[in-house]
């Protein structure tokens, strides 16, 4: 068995898309429009999906709004340095809401972004990160 990926709902697809694409650097999969159920999903990754844990994006064409809950954590993202994969994103126009630093109670460097649906990726600086 293997992760597959991860589903979030979105508002406004191409926004969302722009962001993992543009400000990540992930790369647009695949995306397809259900129009009898009035979705589209689009599904985002580093790489394959036969290889690589990826993000669905589900766009649910009526809705307007979503409430994100306080179960739900962050996606985390292995990066080689923290400090200048957070220059890179406000470069690029995206949001940092916490700058690289040690996590709190250990020495991990940490940093985490907001996507535009408010949802958090966290960068964890590591030797081999990809």
């Amino acid at each position: 068995m293997r992760i597959l990926h991860t589903m979030l709902r979105v508002v406004d697809l191409d926004r969302a898309i722009a962001f993992y694409t543009e400000i990540l650097g992930m790369q647009l999969l695949r995306r397809t429009d259900y129009p009898e159920g009035r979705f589209t999903l689009a599904f985002v990754g580093y790489g394959s999906e036969d290889q690589e844990a990826v993000l669905e994006l589900t766009h649910n064409w009526d809705t307007t709004a979503y409430e994100l809950g306080n179960a739900y954590g962050h996606i985390a993202l292995a990066v080689p340095d923290a400090a200048a994969a957070c220059a890179a994103i406000k470069e690029r126009g995206g949001k940092v809401v916490r700058e690289a630093g040690p996590m709190k109670h250990g020495t991990t460097i940490i940093a985490f972004v907001e996507d535009p649906d408010g949802y958090k990726v966290e960068l964890i600086q590591v030797k081999s990160a990809p």
